[in-house]
């Protein structure tokens, strides 16, 4: 593309500011005003608003005021957390936005498609869906899916505007036939295209936005809870006029026992169920995008930390995609570990006929690999275009390109050895001679490529596979390991989590990198052919030990994605091509490349790697696994002290005592509960033997029976004893004295609870994640003592603080009714690492 200059940089912006950016409006984005409307229509709001309207009609205009603004206070803190989380996911969209190569100035460079004007000339290539309404100026014949506009499967062909080579082109006058609509998806061929409309000015008005976006829509887990919060509504709606009755009948007070009802209502619906799961997908999506991992559909972050196999490609993902021609082999002269400067007739033919097989203009780094180290006579000879190409197939896996030479035609094959001898017939001798060479550049790690090339008259067009082509040698690109990639498989093994390489490299390299890199290689490996050989049982029986898996086509990557998961693995599968799309679908998280990764891939995939590496995998699932964790521990909190607050809200009433919990005592709670729930246990750090321990089992839920009986325990141990505080206290003193030793101790133990659930393994009480937790107790501390000392706020809550010293001890015994699982973890802790130091000292 070297003759295409396209716009320059000063034209494009000046038509970027005059016609506006590729894209259109946004529908998933939720404005201010819908998040508030939204907030104060939650059950739980309109009952403390129904309270306060009550509490104002009767002349109690302290406790009127104090509702209104706390439940102002509480819905404040609701609409923070939600515009925090529609932040993160804006910011996800924006790196989730698609890019296109451009040819702006002369060169070629990548940009957000969001960026393209009409007139920018864009390249474009198998996999890829187009981003503007364009023409096809130049480069193959395009195979165009548009099923997305016209609802038929058969790809129709485009071709560009000129068709030919050198002189001969033969322009094209059927505007239609070059014609390439955005949203539309490349399936065969590249070529270099002429933006004509962009944005709403396109053909496809704003469907393509959408095929790229993040997909936010509801995990499992979300759906359930929702379901769970409307049937605790209707619930709680039921037991509020129970309340409202009983209460009237037994005190004759039916305003108190409207009240009555409405507390019992507030506190049994766990309204921050919805809230912690929303805040936790969107922030932990942005987490991981942070980590350069970008997640396109949110019900994966509950999978990504239990992945038990990781499939991954060798190229670009171990390695870094980086080649170059580090060894060339011909039947003449054998192995050049070098490329002399004064290289013989062999070696020059060979990289010639290699780059007659390359791709003109294109970033293969392979192509790139061969071009450069040709000759520059080769070089100009590659400037024009091919006659036709015939690209890599599953049943050829070589490309084929066929040229007009000045004096006849001339045709070069490029791809993988066997495929190469059986085009040119190799034979015996020969052919077990280029084999052994083929296996000693293989066993140095090097990927391996064969060359072929023909001469003659007419070329077989039809089918290529029968032309008789000579064959010229084998070519050994070096394509080192990526920084961080041994360190990665080493923790991830460590984890408990199978790497499997999955590759359509010779298997002999594929063994190499697997050993270099620290995968298991110990089960030998197994190549395509062995794979179609074997039934889906004796495959899954396979891979028990099979960790190596060479020579394979995409349509086998799909089996051994469904045999790992028949076997109840929870299975990560990478890939970047179009082929790769439904193994991508098929693995529990599929992961695109996002740099080398086609669109088609991308839009299968759960997961988009934005730097393709494979540490940003393992890291992934590294806080994949602590946002699994902080989340199950958000969940038990709310549970476990929503028991309390509902138990001490009814069951004194049904005892027939004096009301324990009014409705300002609940929103103070609540002003407790929502930022320890969106703050403290979301940003806790992980444990620090995370990635030490297997993944979880699959069938293990994130809030099980086990979680559910561990929190309705810490919730009825604590219920237990304030209720009892508070019988014991009115026995002794007055109603508000009661009362405020009763409010204060589930202060103090929810505080507790709190910090109980998000104790976890972590070695110090006051490290710096924790902070936000002291923050929090100290200004719930401060609020509360002022409600004791100010006679005013005090008459609001109806508390008064006894004179006994005995009140203290109930206080300070509030801690550990609401602390004692932190401390059984903090001492079986400690005894584990006095076990370690004993164990150390004896053994030095």
């Amino acid at each position: 593309m070297d003759d295409v200059i396209g716009l320059t940089s000063l034209e494009a912006q000046r038509r970027l500011l005059a016609e506006g950016r590729n894209e259109w409006p946004d529908a998933e984005t939720r404005s201010l005003w819908m998040i508030v409307l939204r907030a104060v229509r939650e059950p739980m709001f309109l009952l403390l608003f129904l309270a306060a309207a009550i509490y104002l009609s009767i002349g109690d205009l302290g406790e009127g005021l104090f509702l209104t603004s706390g439940a102002c206070l509480a819905v404040a803190l609701v609409i923070v957390q939600e515009v925090r989380s529609e932040r993160a996911l804006r910011a996800l969209r924006t790196l989730a936005a698609p890019t296109v190569r451009v040819i702006r100035d002369g060169r070629e460079i990548r940009l957000p498609s969001v960026e393209l004007v009409r007139g920018d000339v864009i390249l474009v290539g198998e996999g890829e869906r187009l981003p503007a309404d364009a023409r096809l100026l130049r480069g193959d014949t395009l195979g165009i899916d548009e099923s997305i506009l016209t609802g038929e499967s058969a790809p129709v062909d485009r071709f560009p505007i000129t068709c030919g080579s050198g002189t001969d082109n033969v322009p094209i006058e059927d505007p239609e036939r070059h014609r390439l609509l955005g949203g539309t998806l490349v399936v065969r061929g590249h070529g270099a295209a002429e933006v004509v409309a962009t944005g709403p000015r396109s053909a496809l008005g704003g469907l393509s936005s959408s095929l790229s976006g993040i997909k936010f829509e509801l995990t499992p887990l979300q759906r359930r809870s929702a379901g769970l919060i409307a049937g605790l509504g209707g619930m709680a709606i039921a037991f509020c006029g129970v309340v409202a009755l009983t209460y009237g009948w037994l005190f004759k007070d039916w305003i108190g026992g409207i009240l009555a009802g409405v507390t019992v209502a507030v506190a049994l619906v766990p309204e921050e169920f919805p809230m912690v799961l929303a805040v936790f997908m969107a922030l932990g999506a942005w987490r991981l995008a942070r980590r350069r991992v970008l997640v396109r559909r949110s019900a994966v972050i509950e999978t990504l930390g239990g992945a038990g196999v990781l499939c991954v490609d060798k190229t670009g993902t171990l390695t870094e995609n980086r080649m170059e021609v580090e060894s060339l082999w011909t039947p003449e002269r054998g192995r050049e570990k070098r490329i002399p400067e004064g290289a013989g007739s062999g070696e020059s033919q060979l990289l010639r006929i290699a780059a007659l097989a390359s791709r003109v203009g294109t970033t293969d780094p392979i192509d790139r690999a061969v071009t450069s180290a040709v000759r520059s006579g080769v070089k100009a000879e590659t400037q024009v275009s091919p006659v036709r190409t015939w690209p890599l197939t599953s049943s050829r896996l070589a490309v084929i390109q066929l040229w007009d030479a000045p004096t006849e035609r001339t045709a070069a094959a490029k791809g993988a050895p066997e495929t190469i001898f059986d085009l040119c017939g190799l034979q015996g001798e020969p052919r077990a001679r280029a084999t052994r060479a083929l296996e000693d550049l293989a066993a140095s790690g090097l990927r391996v490529l064969g060359v072929a090339g023909w001469r003659g008259g007419d070329f077989p067009e039809a089918d290529p596979d029968l032309a008789q082509f000579e064959f010229f040698g084998l070519i050994g690109f070096l394509d080192p390991l990526r920084s961080g990639a041994v360190e990665a498989i080493g923790e991830a093994r460590r984890a408990g989590i199978n790497v499997v390489m999955i590759t359509g490299d010779y298997a002999p390299t594929a063994m190499e990198i697997a050993r270099q890199a620290g995968i298991d290689t110990s089960g030998g490996y197994l190549t395509g052919q062995d794979i179609a050989a074997l039934a889906d049982d004796a495959l899954a029986d396979r891979i028990r030990t099979v960790r190596i898996f060479a020579r394979v086509l995409p349509d086998q990557k799909l089996r051994l994605v469904r045999a790992f998961r028949s076997r109840g693995e929870i299975v990560a599968m990478t890939g970047d091509g179009v082929n790769d799309a439904p193994a991508l679908e098929a693995a529990d998280i599929g992961i695109a490349m996002g740099r080398r990764g086609s669109d088609v891939a991308r839009e299968a995939a759960d997961i988009v790697l934005l730097d393709d590496g494979l540490p940003s995998i393992v890291g992934g699932i590294r806080l994949g696994r602590r946002i699994f964790i902080n989340l199950r521990k958000a969940l038990m909190f709310i549970t476990a002290v929503h028991l309390p607050i509902a138990g001490l809200a009814l069951l004194p009433i049904l005892l027939g005592l004096p009301p324990l919990m009014y409705p300002m005592h609940v929103v103070l709670l609540e002003l407790v509960i929502d930022p320890v729930c969106s703050l403290v246990f979301e940003s806790e750090p992980s444990e620090a033997d995370a990635m030490d321990k297997p993944p979880r089992n699959p069938r293990e839920s994130l809030f099980g029976l086990t979680q559910l009986s561990l929190a309705l325990l810490q919730g009825g141990v604590l219920l237990v004893f304030i209720l009892a505080s508070y019988a014991f206290w009115l026995a002794l003193g007055s109603e508000t004295e009661a009362r405020g030793v009763g409010f204060a101790s589930l202060i103090a133990s929810t505080l507790a609870l709190a910090l109980a659930d998000s104790f976890g393994k972590s070695q110090s009480l006051f490290h710096s994640g924790r902070m936000v937790f002291w923050i929090i107790a100290l200004g719930v501390t401060v609020v509360t003592v002022s409600i004791f000392l100010h006679p005013s706020l005090s008459s609001v809550f109806r508390v008064a603080w006894p004179t006994d010293p005995a009140a203290w001890i109930t206080l300070a015994l509030s801690l550990p009714a609401g602390g004692w699982m932190g401390i059984l973890t903090r001492s079986d802790l400690l005894a584990v690492r006095g076990h370690e130091r004993q164990t150390k000292k004896a053994s030095s």
